[in-house]
């Protein structure tokens, strides 16, 4: 459509990507951070679990779990991982969101056991640990695939230190799913947008991130998450962005990133289906 051919904008995306996650990590680093909440987003890359074909287990198809930490006072999001849904995950998620901390923190999460251990060993008990499960009702008849059920009961569990009762919520880590689910067409469910290879998506997490964090205004707070924290003295700008990746390109004398191509079948030059 406009003449620019897909491999070129792949690469762009993983320089990008590999640029944006980069500055997160020297930039997000010692927050004053006082409320934060953490859950879990679902997507998929290529295929659903149910559907993956059983030569393909292990190369990053199937379900895929996006891990997020939110400061509620900033809206700055701490960190992210993608990756399953599991203990070894949850461990290395909680664990990366403690060493970007310089105090304690009150902490809320969802039900989802594996954060009680991943943060006990992170944490000790140098934090104050809430969790908040909802309990929902039956889903109306005919609206299940697209409606959430009513929500009919807020359980509220201290887990370790002395949490303040009205700050155990998961509002705000809720509503930047939502914001992610309509700013990134991977995310949008019941549509064909989803990611077809797994450091794809990664790639394009780092840089929606990116955006999130130093480059949208929002609403609520009137500048952007990393002034409001300040790891940031002005509002960036994609222009500002591209300036960086260039001139770090430039430094380096290549590519941030090495970015490959799915190999091409039989000599055709067809692409493999799980190339994106």
């Amino acid at each position: 459509m406009f003449g620019v051919n897909k491999i070129t904008v792949l690469r762009l995306l993983a320089d990008a990507g590999t640029l944006a996650a980069q500055y997160h990590d020297l930039t997000v680093c010692d927050l004053s951070t006082k409320r934060c909440q953490v859950d879990e987003i679902w997507s998929f890359c290529h295929t659903k679990n149910e559907n993956v074909n059983p030569k393909n287990h292990g190369k990053g198809h199937g379900d895929c779990w996006t891990w997020v930490s939110i400061d509620a006072d900033s809206k700055l999001v701490i960190n992210w991982l993608v990756g399953g849904r599991n203990s070894v995950y949850a461990n290395q998620f909680v664990a990366d969101l403690a060493d970007r901390l310089a105090d304690r923190i009150q902490l809320t999460s969802d039900g989802w056991t594996a954060y009680q251990a991943a943060v006990a060993k992170a944490f000790g008990s140098n934090v104050d640990f809430a969790t908040l499960v909802k309990k929902y009702g039956q889903p109306v008849d005919g609206m299940a695939r697209y409606s959430p059920p009513e929500v009919v009961s807020v359980e509220r569990e201290v887990k370790c230190g002395s949490p303040v009762p009205r700050h155990i919520s998961t509002s705000y880590i809720e509503r930047q799913n939502l914001s992610m689910r309509m700013g990134m067409r991977r995310f949008t469910r019941l549509t064909n947008g989803f990611s077809k290879r797994l450091q794809n998506h990664k790639y394009a997490v780092a840089l929606y991130y990116f955006h999130y964090n130093f480059i949208r205004v929002h609403q609520t707070i009137k500048t952007t998450p990393a002034i409001m924290v300040g790891i940031a003295n002005k509002t960036w700008t994609m222009l500002d962005f591209v300036k960086m990746l260039e001139r770090e390109e430039e430094l380096l004398g290549r590519r941030l990133s090495d970015y490959k191509p799915a190999a091409k079948r039989n000599g055709l030059g067809r692409l493999p289906t799980a190339f994106n």
